[in-house]
């Protein structure tokens, strides 16, 4: 299928940015205020003054790595102050942390208690940058024909419609600069939104932009990149709310090798960290929740043939029809992490078996790759492209 990038800002148009303080999303409201546009920037407030600070052993603060969640909030919108004020650009801070509490924070500790493998980040892009920031925008009275952001993607509509239909979405593309890619953690945002959301950081590459954020004398062009939902020092804080319970660590045969910490702290495929001897290399297998027990194995006990996801999302609401076997139209690419190269796989509706208790949520599918995949975590989001293009996703159940 053929795609067209949805125009820019132009000359005069309002456009509001998201700003972080980092080099992305500032250079993003530079370039755009140089193009004559209005820009309005605004930053979400998540930080929450009552979550304890991180200390060393003497009680003096930690020196911790900027995160998205943490105190370092306060200097990141001064930073966005200041450049907002050089520049004469309007600006506000929107207190999202309410909504952040409750959509990611407390998300994340329930799926990793749960056994699963959270993805913050998809969540927060979802339900706050693109769902309570905006909505905190329009609660301001603010009109705009634009919201932009520093995010590595494209926005795009199909020339013909989806799946035999007349619905043509704004759709999720890859970014030109594949090693900085972000569309995996976009995909559920609505097609809706995107119709006005612009990426125009979407044609260059990470050095491209430095270099001119180092030419415009930009002071985010010298700030080291936060990559983090939360800086590793924070994480037992945010679990401190409950105590851990410890458990067995086995094998694939069942015998105890170990001990857990708390199920919070694995995740399928990880090997540090995990205090056994057993005179081989083993990694995280799976995680039982219900019988508090991490299953570890051989690093080649980990391949799967496919997975079962659901909670799914589609672009335009547009679900694939129930084709038969080998429609052109179930061939896709998809990716089961953000780190992970798309891998060619077939879809197809899953029907779950009436004695799995699982709560499914929607309509399940199952996901076969073309070759076996890595570390399947539940969880975790799979994602699917075509042509470069987000056609949907979900949300793992389990490997198969």
């Amino acid at each position: 299928m053929e795609y067209t990038n949805l125009n820019m800002p132009a000359a005069g148009d309002t456009v509001v940015v998201g700003m972080s303080g980092g080099v992305d999303s500032t250079l993003t409201a530079y370039l755009l205020k140089s193009r004559g546009c209005r820009v309005i920037g605004v930053t979400m407030s998540l930080w929450d003054d009552s979550f304890p600070i991180a200390r060393e052993d003497d009680g003096t603060a930690k020196a911790v790595k900027d995160a998205c969640f943490g105190p370092g909030e306060a200097d990141d919108i001064e930073e966005c102050k200041r450049f907002c004020e050089k520049y004469d650009i309007e600006y506000h801070v929107i207190d999202v942390k309410e909504q952040y509490k409750r959509d990611v924070i407390e998300y994340f500790k329930s799926e990793y208690r749960a056994g699963r493998t959270p993805n913050p980040c998809i969540r927060c892009n979802r339900m706050i940058k693109f769902g309570a920031l905006l909505q905190g925008v329009e609660a301001l009275g603010i009109k705009y024909d634009y919201f932009c952001t520093g995010h590595y993607a494209k926005i795009v509509r199909p020339e013909e419609g989806l799946f035999c239909t007349d619905v043509r979405p704004a759709m999720i593309a890859t970014a030109s600069d594949i090693s900085k890619d972000q569309t995996y953690f976009l995909y559920r945002v609505p097609s809706s939104v995107l119709e006005k959301v612009r990426f125009p950081l979407a044609l260059m590459k990470k050095s491209e932009v430095f270099e001119l954020a180092r030419q415009a004398g930009l002071e985010a062009a010298e700030r080291a990149e936060s990559q983090d939902f939360i800086s590793s020092e924070y994480f037992d804080l945010l679990f401190a709310d409950l105590p851990s319970k410890p458990g067995d660590i086995i094998d694939l045969d069942g015998h105890v090798i170990g001990k857990h910490r708390g199920i919070e702290h694995y995740t399928v495929g990880q090997r540090r960290g995990l205090d056994v001897a057993v005179g081989y290399p083993v990694y995280v297998h799976s995680i039982d929740a219900k019988n508090n027990v991490v299953v570890l194995a051989p690093n080649s006990a980990l391949d799967s043939e496919g997975l079962i996801a659901d909670d799914f999302v589609w672009a335009g609401d547009v679900e694939p029809p129930a084709a038969s076997e080998g429609s052109e139209d179930l061939e896709v690419m998809v990716k089961i992490r953000l780190a992970s190269k798309p891998v060619p796989a077939r879809i197809e509706r899953y029907q779950p078996a009436a004695e799995d208790s699982f709560a499914w949520r929607g309509t399940a599918w199952r996901i076969t790759f073309e070759a076996p995949q890595r570390a399947v975590a539940p969880g975790q989001s799979v994602v699917l492209y075509k042509d470069g293009v987000i056609l949907g996703g979900g949300v793992i159940v389990k490997g198969i």
